[in-house]
């Protein structure tokens, strides 16, 4: 795998009567490692990822300008990024502590048109597996594999409940929109330059 290239982004939307006075949030990560097996059939790959807890960041200025989107401006007070990456690694949430990794195992493929597949993905988040579908794209050069995708993912899904203060006026909405690029290399990760 080469984590530098990979790319994890989550886009989480506020919600609740108060929603305006929160913000949306980029959600992401490069430090994805593991394992990827593909066989002649992409049907037949499997793999095994893993994702530490504490690599997300919350709202990198950059990640937010290439948006191009109202709902995401480039500045977010660093309060409110501080915030978000504190209670989205705290207890209630993710527990970083308790569970520093969210792992990603493939549990089966299916064929699309277009050279999309819809994998069968086992995420294991805070110690207990959930499964999910998600279509992905996938190319081959040399010994490279980029897999991309986007899905929207529900954290109630996960076996989470979305962030949620004043009662519910001010929250998190449950359908995040995930997207996701992928890089592996056959073999050992070439060095960075």
């Amino acid at each position: 795998m080469a984590g530098s290239q990979s790319l994890l982004l989550v886009r989480a939307y506020r919600g609740g009567t108060l929603g305006a006075a929160g913000h949306n949030h980029l959600i992401a990560t490069r430090a994805i490692t593991g394992t990827v097996h593909v066989p002649e059939r992409p049907e037949e790959a499997s793999f095994e990822l893993s994702v530490p807890v504490d690599s997300f960041t919350v709202d990198e200025e950059a990640l937010r300008e290439a948006e191009h989107s109202a709902d995401f401006p480039p500045q977010v007070p660093q309060s409110a990024r501080e915030g978000t990456r504190r209670n989205m690694l705290g207890p209630a949430l993710l527990d970083a502590a308790g569970f520093p990794a969210i792992t990603l195992r493939g549990a089966g493929f299916e064929s699309g048109p277009g050279g999309i597949l819809r994998a069968r993905i086992e995420v294991e988040v805070r110690g207990a597996a959930h499964p999910i579908l998600v279509p992905l794209r996938y190319e081959r050069s040399g010994a490279t594999l980029t897999v991309s995708g986007d899905t929207t993912v529900r954290q109630s899904e996960l076996g989470l409940k979305p962030f949620s203060v004043m009662l519910g006026a001010l929250q998190v909405q449950d359908a995040l929109q995930v997207s996701f690029r992928v890089v592996a290399y056959a073999g050992a990760v070439p060095a960075s330059p």
